[in-house]
């Protein structure tokens, strides 16, 4: 069962619960202050809202890792069915005030999290781009496609010349003009089918993927 959160606050990474001795003692220096003290209150409370705002994005596993309070999670989900801008802007302001209520361990878990998220889709990308380098490259030369076979040398190599004559085939004798006038050149079907090759013999075919 997850554990009621207690209702408080963050002032300079540090927790205050409602009523407590530190939070009376702060409410006292509040009302003798210029306002800094409110400005950073409210700066740390958009901070949290913003981290709400993006554990939208963040991947099921990761979130469930997290163990959330359940009323948050609940919020969070009701926060991606709203579509309208004003519900979801008082859905997020919700989620921040829940946000709020969590201790310094779970938020710092949170951004690690998110954190882990980004790196691993900057790694994924940077491996698409590097098997269309290679798709480009087997189709170009004669040479690309043996350095491939000596990188990968347990690869299908049959299957892998067959593709690669397939696309030159398919490649269309205007795909050079198009680029010179800056258009994208059509490409036939062999074209995709090496990219998906190449992509799953260098890391594996995507979750889900026969």
């Amino acid at each position: 069962m997850s554990r009621k959160p207690k209702r408080g606050y963050f002032v300079r990474g540090q927790f205050i619960a409602e009523g407590s001795p530190e939070d009376l003692e702060l409410k006292r220096e509040l009302k003798g202050t210029d306002g800094a003290s409110r400005t950073e209150l409210k700066r740390e409370s958009e901070a949290l809202q913003a981290l709400g705002t993006e554990l939208l994005t963040l991947r099921a596993d990761l979130l469930e890792a997290l163990q959330l309070p359940e009323k948050l999670l609940e919020a969070l989900a009701e926060a991606r069915r709203i579509t309208d801008f004003e519900g979801k802007r008082r859905q997020m302001q919700f989620v921040g005030k829940l946000m709020r209520g969590l201790d310094a361990e779970t938020i710092a878990a949170a951004r690690a999290a998110l954190a882990e998220q980004h790196q691993g889709s900057a790694a994924r990308t940077q491996a698409l781009h590097e098997a269309e380098r290679w798709r480009d490259r087997l189709i170009e030369s004669d040479e690309a496609v043996a350095d491939w076979i000596a990188a990968h040398p347990g690869c299908d190599t049959q299957q892998l010349r067959a593709l690669v004559r397939q696309a030159r085939k398919d490649a269309p004798p205007e795909s050079r003009a198009a680029v010179s006038q800056g258009l994208a050149p059509r490409h036939g079907r062999a074209y995709r089918e090496l990219f998906r090759w190449v992509r799953d013999t260098r890391e594996g075919p995507p979750d889900g993927a026969e």
